[in-house]
């Protein structure tokens, strides 16, 4: 999957099917509704866009789910060299280093207005 932002499209990606069939140029393109897949397409004489590779509701369904949760698990994934538990949680009270006054609370009197 290529990911990166041309516009409303979000990322590229080819598919293989069990019999060895490579389908390239899908698009995942955000929509009003969310995220999408868009389908393999060329440009007619016209100059319309007319998709090149049909497939039936279920199965533009099912590709669409495998996009989309392929694109969001390489998204939320943390960056490489860095794991889960970056940035670091704040120390808690008895973790804080002696002889370093604690920050006093607030209250209504450090409000300038």
């Amino acid at each position: 999957m290529n990911k990166g932002s041309w516009g409303k499209v979000r990322a590229f990606f080819d598919l293989t099917t069990e019999e060895g069939f490579i389908i390239k140029g899908f698009r995942l393109v955000e929509g009003i509704n969310g995220l999408f897949v868009s389908m393999p397409s060329q440009k007619g004489q016209d100059g319309e866009y007319y998709d090149t590779v049909l497939a039936d509701r279920v199965l533009r369904d099912k590709i669409s789910q495998m996009a989309i949760q392929e694109y969001g698990q390489e998204i939320m994934a943390p960056p490489m060299g860095m794991d889960e538990s970056f940035p670091p949680p704040p120390p808690t009270p008895s973790e804080q280093p002696t002889g370093v006054p604690a920050p006093a609370p607030f209250s209504d009197d450090d409000i300038p207005f």
